[in-house]
């Protein structure tokens, strides 16, 4: 999708809000939703950036973490983020969202199979546990502009095919290529925008994972292709075909799911998978465009 296509699904989303309520009674905010284990963040606790980075940094309009237990399966963490989404995204709020690794199954599934379910409007003020007062109005799924996606698993890891991730972890069998797409529509997104930031720099894993790679995910994956295969950067050998930015098929004619675009793809092999406790890699590339364009 084109710069000024995204500028205009903005100006849409806004206008929107405008009609729904005064100007001065909304509020924007920036969801950031964790991947596999996540680190030591405290699950309900909308301020702790532990897993990402220091919370000084910018990272869009009133940032949230949304923190979850990444280790379990996403089906039973998956009412964490229905409970931020619920908390900051209804009502006259609006929310701007960005996931990594497995955190696109989890949006992608709460999208899909309750995006167009009926919600409580919630207050924004989280309780300990992270679910917000109601207000007593509903509405129909949540209001959200966009979302970025550093290095999604919507398509799941050939590492979790293969037995290269601790198999104690239920997560990891969610993460087979075939139970990650089969998990739910990819396509269904409720109109919501994906913009997938697709990193490049994979080494120790490269003869496992498919095509280019950022040693956890492949580009199949992280650029939102609705079906596994081996897709690399423009000129490279040995591969199914190219990963093209937008919307545009791979070069051998392989569709992206609906409302997926590549927004960022890493031609100069610069970014792996990890974010280290510091904003880094694929992560700090969606880092800086939350805080160029979600405000």
């Amino acid at each position: 999708m084109s710069i000024s296509l995204r500028a205009a699904a903005l100006a849409v989303a806004a206008i929107s809000t405008l009609l729904a309520a005064p100007e001065a009674s909304a509020t924007n905010y920036t969801l950031w939703i964790h991947g596999k284990n996540g680190g030591g963040t405290q699950r309900g606790n909308y301020a702790d950036f532990s897993n990402w980075g220091p919370s000084t940094v910018s990272a869009g309009v009133n940032k949230k973490a949304v923190n979850w237990d990444g280790r379990q399966k996403i089906s039973v963490e998956n009412f964490r983020i229905r409970d931020a989404l619920d908390c900051f995204c209804t009502g006259t709020n609006w929310c701007y969202v960005a996931v990594h690794s497995a955190g696109n199954l989890q949006i992608g599934y709460a999208l899909s199979l309750y995006g167009g379910s009926t919600r409580s409007v919630r207050n924004a003020v989280p309780s300990s546990t992270g679910v917000c007062g109601t207000t007593g109005a509903t509405q129909v799924g949540w209001n959200i502009k966009f979302v970025d996606v550093a290095s999604g698993a919507g398509g799941g890891s050939e590492l979790a095919d293969n037995g290269e991730w601790a198999t104690s972890d239920p997560i990891v069998g969610d993460l087979v290529t075939s139970t990650a797409r089969a998990m739910y529509n990819h396509n269904t997104t409720r109109s919501k925008w994906f913009y997938m930031f697709a990193a490049a720099r994979g080494t120790a894993y490269s003869g496992i994972l498919s095509g280019q790679d950022d040693e956890a995910v492949a580009y199949h994956s992280t650029g939102g292709v609705s079906v596994k295969g081996g897709f690399c950067n423009p000129g490279d050998w040995f591969c199914d075909g190219t990963l093209n930015t937008g919307t545009a098929a791979t070069s051998n004619g392989k569709a992206k799911w609906s409302y997926h675009s590549v927004k960022f793809r890493d031609d100069g092999e610069n970014h792996d998978h990890y974010q280290n406790g510091n904003w880094e890699n694929i992560v700090g590339v969606v880092r800086a465009d939350m805080a160029a364009y979600a405000y």
